[in-house]
């Protein structure tokens, strides 16, 4: 894979009443062009009206609450989809609905979404209505078979729709065709957040709050659509980043779900001083991997529980499942690059436009996470497919320029019969396919992506804030940046690259560099971390070399020190 490293486009004019000058270039280069653009208060936020279809979904659960229905709520085995039923299921119970419950699909026995033996699971709690959160757009099927048992359903989902809609009783996704929500970028939880706002107005407007029933302040569970959010990496355009910003400010302030609270701290991260990185790297893939290994629903426990013991035990239980699926991916990882390497001379040097593997001893719940390494490490879609009874499914991963989504349906445009499902997202989609397919679908894929994949597209390309000055290496700038996101896809966190000499270099936790680096002229070193880089032969001592990297803050002990994540390094001449 070639990797580029360069320069973002200038900044459009340095903004006023940013403090320090750096950070003030990099919200420029983000597009931010005055300083009003950066206050994410809840005022900032979108309002629901523009939500196609949340008016009549609104209505279907209202006269639920007022008459003490009972609703069901049918997840996804996500991160964002579990936040969304632990954000639906308490905020209910806050406007007086207590008869509710949630199901979410193990994806071993019933795979993805709202399907006919799903709802004739949800029967025997005896609904009267169902809701599927972050899922549902693609579920025809189970739609006219809650429809054939006397259900209505209201769908609420971000996914791209498909060519045929569910002929559900309401759907409410921003993704519509001509829907009129201003941001197309909210995950799931965020839905569900904005038809409980909806609905909360609905319920006032009947005079359904009184004393005994007082109105629900729903800001009080900001910090779950915030981890949602981020763990499904949607882009955080800054109606996204309200949402979680404010959720980060009240888990530091320690108004949280306690659940949410002992996940950060069975990873070792400090509430008080919660990123949006720590919901996307630590909370995130602990609670995923419930849903990977298992079944989501002590993922969904742990986010309920008010019990802070509970909560603790539960998160305790998360993590070992999380080390497992660290295991499990480490060997797949291992298989894949052996599978990889065996096939290189058909190859003729250089991968195809796009990567398609399948293994028969490979996890079926951890094949969307290799094939984010397979990507990252070759740069180029890739799908991986694990064995599930007599069906493959698959997981798929793409790069900026290829909408993967868009790609497997012309496969399966192109192939009648060969795709059996498939869904997702512009760099994220799942599919399955008869035991049999694999190999027609691996020549379909490959030859699609290098119909469709420019050549340039495969070159991965850094792009940098440019390079700091000796005193913008401090604790102060990298504490600026920490307090400055939230970070995430879509406001990239700030990366620069300087000249370094290498000074020292070690090996730590087995897979990872620690490298001193030293600016030319400057006596002081400066400590650089490498994750995943023992492998890449980087930063022998004595060379020079440019490297790309973040600034952090590492506490450790009570202290705090600078720290340079390295995202990329070359050795140069001489």
């Amino acid at each position: 894979m070639k990797r580029v490293l360069r320069q973002r486009p200038s900044p459009i004019g340095l903004i006023d009443g940013v403090e320090h000058p750096v950070m003030a270039r990099i919200y420029s280069a983000r597009q931010i062009r005055c300083s009003s653009e950066l206050e994410l208060g809840l005022g900032r936020m979108l309002p629901p009206d523009g939500l196609s279809g949340v008016q009549r979904g609104v209505e279907l659960l209202a006269e639920q609450v007022c008459r003490g229905g009972r609703v069901g709520l049918i997840g996804d085995f996500d991160a964002d989809g579990a936040t969304s039923c632990a954000l639906g299921i308490l905020a209910l119970r806050a406007m007086g609905l207590e008869n509710t419950f949630y199901l979410v699909p193990n994806r071993f026995a019933y795979g993805y979404g709202l399907t006919p033996p799903i709802v004739e699971l949800a029967m025997r709690q005896a609904p009267d209505l169902l809701v599927t959160v972050d899922n549902g757009i693609s579920s025809v099927e189970g739609v006219e078979a809650a429809h054939a048992r006397g259900l209505q359903v209201v769908i609420t989902d971000h996914h791209l729709p498909g060519p045929r809609l569910p002929a559900a009783d309401a759907i409410i996704n921003p993704n519509l065709a001509g829907d009129g929500f201003e941001s197309k970028n909210l995950a799931g939880v965020g839905v569900t957040f904005y038809v409980l706002l909806a609905l909360r107005s609905h319920l006032r407007k009947l005079g359904w709050f009184d004393d005994r029933r007082p109105e629900p302040n729903l800001a009080e569970f900001l910090d779950l659509v915030a981890l949602g959010t981020v763990a499904d990496v949607v882009s955080l355009d800054r109606n996204n980043r309200v949402l979680v910003e404010q959720g980060l400010r009240r888990i530091r302030a320690g108004h949280c779900r306690p659940g949410l609270t002992a996940l950060l701290e069975v990873a070792g991260r400090d509430p008080r001083q919660a990123v949006a990185s720590d919901l996307g790297y630590a909370v995130g893939p602990r609670l995923n991997a419930a849903g990977r290994l298992e079944d989501m629903s002590p993922g969904i426990e742990c986010l309920l529980t008010d019990d802070a013991g509970v909560a603790r035990r539960l998160a305790a239980e998360l993590d070992g499942l999380n080390r497992q699926r660290r295991e499990i991916e480490q060997q797949m990882e291992s298989d894949a690059l052996a599978s990889l390497e065996s096939v290189e001379k058909r190859w003729h040097k250089t991968p195809p436009a796009g990567l398609c593997l399948m293994d028969s001893d490979w996890h079926q719940g951890v094949t969307g996470i290799l094939a984010s390494r397979i990507r990252e490490r070759f740069h180029r879609p890739v799908v991986v497919f694990a064995p599930a009874g007599d069906t493959l499914k698959g997981s798929a991963r793409s790069i900026p320029g290829v909408h993967i989504r868009d790609l497997l349906e012309r496969i399966a445009t192109a192939n009648p019969g060969l795709v059996a499902r498939f869904g997702g997202h512009a760099a994220a989609a799942g599919l399955s396919l008869d035991l049999e397919s694999f190999d027609a679908f691996r020549r379909a894929f490959e030859q699609t992506a290098a119909d469709e994949v420019e050549p340039a597209m495969l070159e991965q390309v850094l792009l940098s804030d440019g390079p700091l000055d000796s005193s913008d290496l401090a604790l102060n700038l990298a504490s600026a940046i920490r307090r400055g996101g939230p970070w995430g896809q879509g406001f990239p966190e700030p990366l620069f690259d300087n000249v370094f000499e290498v000074v020292d270099k070690r090996i730590v936790g087995g897979r990872h560099l620690r490298l001193d680096l030293r600016l030319p002229g400057d006596p002081r070193s400066v400590e650089g971390i490498a994750f995943r880089a023992l492998d890449l032969g980087w930063g022998e001592p004595g060379r020079r070399v440019r490297a790309a990297y973040r600034l952090d803050v590492n506490r450790w002990q009570g202290r705090e020190r600078l720290q340079l994540v390295i995202e990329y390094l070359e050795t140069l001449p001489g």
